[in-house]
């Protein structure tokens, strides 16, 4: 198997990282994390840019020097990919003597290749990007594209020949037409290397803080010739690449792929690509350039202080919570959003009723109180057990080819088809009736067994996303936690691989439930300010209206009557006054000297759940309710009933057939309006 090398940006060390940051590194940690558990021998590399006159300001106004300022910045970004379980092996800084001892080697190469000469620059210049800007790009003073503040320079410097290589670049384009991807990332470079390439200043003489021009210590060797280097300097012993690093995972032998945001991608994508070719080096495999992110709808930006720190929202609700919302909720290679509402509603519908509900419904209850905690063994197959084997395949197959194609969000929905499908079949089997009579136990055994291994099969689909909660889900099976070896395919394909008379060993919730305050101490602890509780603000009272004159005749100008409808008809204004909500269920119980009545906790998206009494019992378990999303009407006046009191109703129909409740076909968000 070709070795796999991935990397993620170095990030610039002008402040604290951001969830912008975290993305980046998460969703390299993931590619990594799969390719491992398909059986490839990977490197995994992240690290910082430390280098330039942005951060040589900074410091200057801190009283630092450079040095000592970056080294005051690195910890941060240690502690935040260790919150983020981020799992690199090596972490690259541009002031290591390794990473500047390449660097001047391949500055020596490419001047040996007539590729570097000195001249000077007389253009814009954006110290907050670390780039030259040409005269159509800027607009008022500042880059069209970033927006960042341009100055006028004119001094010496050393110049890359990068108009040579327009050519050479279209060719290697056009021979691997999956290097920059997406496609429109791609297209936008070849358009940028079509419209012709103007030779690249590669040193400053008026920055001090970089590594020096070799044989000219006046001029520092610019930024992007210095910081691009990192991915094959971090392979590398100094100069040397007579290294087993860089001969198993650098091209041709092995595969690197850079993860990177869109805004750097013509860097990597042109620039380094050139470098590359000019000091007689392979270039790397593959660009992926994923999109921008917002805060809650509005672009990250200092001065709107939403440059959120990745450690508190993971510490609020879990790093796997996050790292599954940012890979499930967020394309990569598009732009996304971040929202602190729907990070919330994934938790508690994908992750909380949807996985978590799985285990919990099957190992904590049905397994520890029929089989003594043991795994069964699956006795005759039925359609029903067919359904989900074959939904397993599908769903492994399907995110097997999304996740190949560096397409996470994809490949997360098909592995969630797995979990709708299981949740509906322990819903359709009803395990809670069959544990009811010994003579159902082989049958019991067979519907237990199959929601097992369907939970085996996603505890290891579901690892290079979420490490912790899937080697939990593994213990509570009686398994020992995912270790990938290289040469071993760990993807599951075979149906049965949960060994009966397993131990299962019953753990806490996998995603426990907030109630309204739990949520708002959740909130808080992510940084989001929240309303007093009981603080709304009062509503303005409206302007009276005049009295109206008294009159004594109703002309046909005046009269405001809306037309009588039809007999056995309703207006919409009517409908609108029957408040129907989606619920889920939280817990059921019959309720003593009735055959029909069952009593319900269900979630309506309110403070508290809703205790609803249902006369449907005699289709239905309570425990067979719980877990499921249920039709309710939500404005009903409280309603006493045998000594207990209802507050609100459960649809359902019933015919010839029997009684259905009403529930939707997707994992909808409790207190949704029906409509």
């Amino acid at each position: 198997m070709r070795p796999q090398y991935f990397t993620t940006p170095i990030y610039y060390v002008n402040g604290k990282p951001h969830i912008g940051h975290a993305y980046s590194t998460v969703a390299t940690d993931l590619l990594v994390r799969y390719a491992k558990v398909r059986g490839h021998h990977t490197r995994f590399l992240t690290g910082t840019d430390e280098h330039g006159q942005k951060v040589e300001r900074k410091a200057t106004e801190e009283g630092l020097s450079p040095k000592a300022f970056v080294d005051r910045l690195i910890p941060d970004f240690v502690s935040a990919w260790k919150a983020m379980g981020c799992e690199y092996d090596d972490f690259i800084r541009t002031t290591d003597a390794r990473h500047e001892a390449f660097v001047a080697e391949l500055w020596k190469r490419s001047v040996a290749n007539g590729d570097i000469y000195l001249g000077e620059y007389e253009g814009w210049y954006s110290a907050a990007d670390e780039a030259y800007v040409t005269e159509k790009d800027i607009e008022n003073g500042r880059s069209k594209e970033t927006g960042a503040l341009v100055e006028k320079v004119k001094e010496p410097t050393y110049f890359f020949r990068l108009s040579g290589y327009g050519d050479r670049l279209m060719t290697f384009y056009e021979t691997h037409p999956d290097f920059v991807v997406p496609d429109g990332r791609f297209n936008e470079v070849k358009s940028f290397v079509k419209e012709g390439l103007r030779d690249l200043a590669v040193s400053r003489p008026s920055v001090r803080w970089g590594i020096p021009v070799p044989g000219d210590p006046e001029h520092t060797i610019y930024v992007w010739f210095d910081a691009l280097s990192n991915y094959v300097s971090a392979l590398c012993n100094g100069a040397s690449m007579d290294t087993p690093n860089y001969q198993t995972f650098w091209p041709p032998t092995g595969r690197a792929v850079h993860v990177m945001g869109k805004e750097i991608t013509r860097f990597h994508a042109v620039y380094w690509p050139a470098f590359l070719m000019s000091a007689g080096l392979p270039l790397p495999t593959q660009i992926l350039a994923h999109g921008w992110m917002t805060v809650n709808g509005e672009k990250m930006s200092k001065t709107a202080g939403n440059f959120l720190p990745p450690e508190p929202i993971a510490d609020a609700v879990g790093t796997d919570t996050l790292r599954y919302y940012f890979m499930r909720e967020i394309a990569l290679g598009q732009d996304g959003d971040f929202s602190h509402k729907n990070l919330l509603a994934r938790y508690h519908g994908d992750l909380g009723n949807g996985l978590g509900n799985l285990l919990n419904r099957m190992v904590a209850s049905i397994v520890q109180k029929s089989f003594d905690g043991f795994v069964p063994a699956a006795g005759e197959i039925t359609e029903l057990e067919t359904t989900v084997i074959e939904t397993a395949k599908r769903a492994s197959d399907n995110s097997r080819k999304h996740l190949d194609a560096m397409q996470p969000h994809k490949a997360l929905e098909a592995i969630w088809e797995l979990v709708s499908a299981t949740n509906k079949y322990i819903d359709l089997t009803e395990p809670w009736k069959l544990a009811k009579g010994d003579e159902h136990t082989p049958r019991l055994g067979t519907v237990a067994y199959t929601v097992l291994e369907a939970l085996r099969w996603l505890s290891v689909m579901l690892w290079p996303v979420m490490p912790t909660k899937s080697d939990a889900i593994r213990d509570q099976l009686g398994l020992t936690p995912l270790m990938p070896t290289v040469s071993l395919d760990l993807w599951p394909s075979v149906w049965g691989g949960l060994a009966a008379g397993t131990k299962t060993r019953p753990g806490a919730a996998l995603f426990p439930r907030f109630d309204e305050d739990g949520e708002r101490a959740v909130m808080a602890r992510m940084g989001v300010e929240l309303p007093p509780k009981d603080g709304a603000a009062p509503k303005k009272a409206k302007p009276e209206k005049a009295p109206k004159a008294a009159s004594t005749e109703t002309t046909s100008e005046t009269k405001t009557d809306k037309p009588a409808l039809p007999e056995g008809l309703i207006g919409i204004d009517d409908l609108m006054k029957v408040e129907m909500k989606l619920g889920l269920v939280l817990a059921g119980e019959r309720v003593p000297k009735s055959d029909k009545l069952l009593e319900l906790k269900i979630d309506i998206g309110e403070a508290e759940p809703r205790t609803i009494l249902a006369g449907i019992g005699q289709h239905y378990e309570p425990e067979a309710l719980v877990g499921r999303r249920l039709a309710v009407v939500a404005n009903l006046p409280p309603r006493p009933m045998m000594g207990r009191v209802s507050q609100g109703m459960v649809l359902a129909v019933s015919d010839a057939n029997g009684l259905s409740v009403l529930s939707p076909d997707k994992d909808i968000t409790p207190g949704v309006r029906v409509k």
